[in-house]
């Protein structure tokens, strides 16, 4: 998230009418994110739109899901942008770097790094086409990949189940 919102604020400073949205809850671990600190950000311009059981909405309104992680199993967010056929920017990360191929279905970036997030983020903002081809793909992908169906047969025939 910090990571996110450090690049969002960077293209902010150059794109100004580019909008980024966070959506997600406060937690009480150690490391989470306090209140402040969210605020400060809402306060730089990126919205805020808290816990969504549904987010479907939220990324039809998306170009582009950005998920910055430092480690995942393979991550559900993701699955679900590629889903709608959005083009995605993730990090060079396990769970994360199998669901992109980078330049074809979004961008893969070094962890812990919002320059080069930022810099991926103003690739697709000055080339909006990139966007709507890359989302293609990641339909694609989604649906050649991880269709629920085609999962199920193999996970089936490799236990011994299937006919």
């Amino acid at each position: 998230v910090r990571d996110y919102c450090a690049a969002a604020l960077k293209v902010k400073a150059i794109h100004p009418q580019a909008s980024f949205r966070l959506i997600g809850y406060l937690d009480a671990s150690p490391d989470c994110v306090a209140p402040q600190e969210l605020q400060s950000w809402i306060d730089q311009g990126v919205e805020y739109l808290g816990r969504k059981d549904d987010v479907r909405a939220a990324l039809a309104d998306a170009a582009v899901y950005v998920l910055p992680s430092y480690r995942e199993g393979t991550p559900r967010s993701v699955l679900e942008a590629m889903a709608v056929g959005r083009a995605v920017i993730t990090t060079d990360a396990p769970g994360c770097r199998e669901t992109v191929v980078d330049g074809q279905n979004g961008r893969l970036v070094p962890v812990r790094d919002a320059d080069a997030l930022a810099a991926a983020m103003i690739e697709f903002i000055e080339d909006p086409s990139m966007a709507l081809r890359m989302g293609a793909v990641s339909r694609r992908m989604a649906e050649d990949r991880y269709d629920v169906h085609k999962v199920n047969a193999s996970i089936l025939a490799r236990i011994g189940l299937a006919h």
